[in-house]
């Protein structure tokens, strides 16, 4: 099978592309930058090929496509920089991306004939209450300017296609690229405490096991909406953080704060982003593993 993945120099793109590659499947991976500058380790994907595609240019996006004739396109390319969302000098330009930049490769898809799977988010919910959300569920509300960009991207998916999956997932960290993880490690280089929220609940995403997922999906034709985290239980940053420092062994500790304790950000975050992952089973799928397995090995290879 023919696999073009975008967003290749992100955390999930580089797993993505190296399942396909290791399950035997034809990987091409694209990005906006002339040549891969994703990270160099000892995986593959350095040395797989590379198109560069602007996906907010139309024409080339089309063009691409139509040209490499794959069997799916795995759409990993977003802008994520929640709280840079919301300034008035970026709107446009996160709107061309996770918008007009969805919109051009469903469409080319369309044209393809191809699967697409696009890679969504919790922070179409609103996060209110404690009920976990439903894959099916249309009661939208994103709280801030990122989620509702990423809304407008899963509309433009579901209307143009019938061969789609959309997966939503949530608190993401890879190798390639920054993530929480990252960032409270380098906190505890040089403080013996931190302040953590612990009124915003979810679950972590390993982009190494949702990259197994994501091509045992497009092996399949169980189309649809889909949510995807590691397993493990629902958990607050507060309590994530303390799971990576314990893992770490790192004597930081660790105080939990409310969001309104902590300070508002830029962008408003979902109290409840919490996601019903239970389609998976059902429709034949294996959960990812938990959490806590994925912060063990996530250390070792980053260690």
């Amino acid at each position: 099978m023919k696999i073009l993945v975008t967003g290749v120099a992100g955390q999930l793109g580089h797993d993505v592309m190296n399942e396909a590659h290791k399950r035997g499947h034809e990987a091409i991976g694209s990005d906006i930058g002339d040549s891969y500058m994703g990270e160099q380790d000892r995986t593959s994907v350095c040395s797989l090929p590379y198109i560069q595609m602007d996906i907010t240019d139309k024409d080339a996006v089309q063009k691409n496509i139509l040209e490499q004739k794959p069997d799916v396109v795995v759409h990993c390319a977003a802008w994520t920089a929640v709280d840079a969302a919301e300034d008035a000098d970026n709107k446009d330009k996160v709107w061309a991306v996770n918008v007009t930049g969805t919109e051009n490769i469903a469409r080319a898809c369309q044209q393809a004939d191809c699967k697409l799977i696009y890679l969504s988010t919790d922070y179409v919910f609103s996060g209110e209450g404690t009920d976990p959300w439903e894959p099916d569920c249309k009661d939208y509300a994103p709280l801030n300017y990122y989620g509702e960009t990423k809304l407008m991207g899963e509309k433009a998916v579901s209307q143009l296609l019938d061969k789609y999956f959309i997966v939503r997932i949530a608190w993401v960290f890879g190798k390639n690229g920054k993530n929480f993880i990252k960032t409270m490690l380098k906190v505890a280089e040089n403080h013996d405490t931190v302040r953590v929220v612990n009124d915003q609940i979810g679950t972590p995403t390993y982009t190494f096991d949702l990259a197994r997922l994501l091509v045992d999906m497009l092996e399949s034709d169980k189309y649809g909406y889909y949510h995807a985290t590691n397993e493990g239980g629902y958990i607050s940053w507060y309590d994530f953080t303390c799971e990576i420092y314990r893992q770490a062994g790192l004597a930081t500790k660790v105080l939990p704060v409310t969001t309104a304790e902590y300070g508002l950000s830029k962008a408003r975050r979902p109290f409840n982003s919490r996601l019903d992952k239970g389609k998976l089973i059902e429709n034949g799928f294996t959960p990812l593993p938990t959490w806590q397995d994925a912060v063990k090995r996530y250390l070792k290879e980053i260690q």
